[in-house]
């Protein structure tokens, strides 16, 4: 009986310890790791006539991009509204992850697009890709060298283009990504589903990356912010910052560089760099996008050196209209452009109208804050702007 008794005992064991295991070994499929057939039908993937269900990693490496934590935050100007606008008013939203280039778009970037629309577009478009370099020029002082130079002599190669509207920043961005995707495309041996389609590849291989885009004016500005370096214990702050580094001052108070400017501005009328042996923003235009140290994300030149393009028509009171999650502007709903009247020159607000921040080397520190906002013609182009791009980091949740 006591041998019965020992057996079944010993069995009861051996059937739970069985059943642990196999609990254990159960695994749910996720994105990186789905199992050979459907959870819903228990048809098998990637059979001949079957459903395909490519090999995935993780989004690829993104060429010169780096990752923003997404998060609540506490948009809007922090600087006295001394135009009066009222047009960024504080309130609380979240803005989930992204990826943004960490520097300014290139003259050698540009170049780099020129190169390859001159080569495979037509005359026309390639045309009107060109920057407009008389945005230099002035009837009443010689910027004439910028003219000539700044665009194409190797020595301005890595300072921000400008010249550029908003339109053209958009084709930039879709032209990048068809060119990444392409040699993506290629390392992943997938050439040639594109050259027999033509058709580009499509975003279910997981070897091609999201659009490259101009990233949201909340985007810019949550970003600019990088208050990630402000937390401590549970998502306290212990404080909000006026411009992309900690304090209210201009200068750097530490290091070998204690006393040089943060910021590529004008100090005021007239002084845009200081005096002749003690340059101390070193920048009478534009500088190398790299030149300042970057903000806690690791974004360079959030504030000064050229202003930047981003996807939102204006209106005055977006602040208090768009969504509280990942929120944009880029239609006339609930503001429309008729109530502004353009047409009757009461206002230069309509639909074509677009969003640029950051401050410029022709800027006041004013203009330097995040919060801070003006706008222009999509179309227009000046020697104070230019853009960088952004991307969603997609399979992600937050």
């Amino acid at each position: 009986m006591n041998k019965i008794v020992s057996f079944i005992k010993g069995t009861t064991v051996l059937v739970c310890s069985l059943a642990i295991l196999a609990s254990c070994s159960k695994k749910h499929p996720t994105a990186v790791n789905p199992g050979p057939m459907s959870k819903t039908t228990g048809l098998e993937y990637n059979t001949e006539d079957g459903f395909q269900v490519n090999d995935y990693s993780g989004m690829p490496d993104i060429p010169n991009m780096v990752f923003i934590e997404g998060g609540r935050s506490t948009l809007g100007s922090l600087e006295e509204d001394v135009m009066g606008f009222h047009d960024n008013m504080k309130r609380t939203v979240t803005v989930s992850s992204f990826y943004m280039d960490e520097t300014e778009t290139t003259n050698t970037a540009y170049l780099e697009y020129l190169f390859y629309v001159k080569r495979d577009s037509s005359r026309e478009f390639y045309e009107y890709a060109l920057p407009d370099t008389t945005v230099w020029a002035n009837d009443l002082a010689f910027n004439d060298s910028y003219v000539d130079n700044y665009l194409r002599y190797p020595g301005f190669r890595f300072y921000p283009v400008v010249g550029v509207s908003w339109v053209q920043a958009n084709d930039y961005s879709k032209w990048r990504t068809k060119i990444v995707n392409q040699k993506l495309a290629e390392e992943a041996g997938l050439e040639e589903y594109a050259a027999e389609t033509g058709e580009s590849i499509p975003l279910e291989t997981g070897a091609v990356l999201p659009e490259f885009r101009l990233p949201t004016e909340a985007e810019w500005e949550y970003a600019a912010m990088g208050l990630i370096g402000t937390q401590w214990n549970d998502e306290n702050q212990t404080h909000q910052r006026l411009y992309p580094w900690d304090g209210h001052a201009l200068r750097n108070p530490y290091g070998k560089k204690m006393g040089y400017f943060l910021a590529n501005f004008k100090r005021g009328r007239g002084d845009y760099a200081g005096i002749a042996g003690n340059l101390n923003d070193g920048a009478m235009i534009t500088d190398y996008v790299y030149e300042y140290p970057p903000n806690d994300f690791g974004l360079y030149n959030m504030a000064g050196n050229v202003n930047e393009w981003v996807q939102d028509i204006y209106r005055p009171l977006s602040s208090m209209d768009v969504n509280d999650l990942n929120p944009v502007r880029n239609s006339e709903t609930f503001d429309q452009a008729s109530d502004y009247d353009k047409e009757g020159y009461n206002s230069l607000i309509d639909n074509s109208v677009r969003v640029y921040k950051g401050g410029s080397w022709a800027d006041v520190a004013y203009w330097l804050s995040p919060g801070t906002r003006r706008y222009l013609e999509q179309d227009s182009s000046t020697a104070t702007i230019g853009f960088r791009c952004a991307m969603i980091r997609a399979g992600s949740n937050h």
